[in-house]
């Protein structure tokens, strides 16, 4: 690579970029749950995962119950 960042063979610039740095305030978790490919508005939670959720508030509420009776 020359000083300049570009080929010595082709001259195409090759200098690698600076990624933007990840912050609170500009991260994205929708978009990086569903994917490149995935449009952010899609992104929701499976159907057995919402179930799964019921079930343990069944659960813990059930469990929570025993402790008193």
């Amino acid at each position: 690579m020359n000083d300049d960042g570009t080929c010595p063979t082709c001259g195409r610039n090759i200098e690698a970029t600076k990624p933007e740095a990840i912050t609170a305030k500009n991260i994205n978790l929708r978009k990086l749950a569903a994917g490149e490919s995935a449009d952010d508005t899609e992104a929701k939670a499976p159907w057995h995962f919402k179930l799964l959720m019921v079930l343990l508030a069944v659960y813990l509420g059930w469990r929570i119950v025993q402790l008193f009776v």
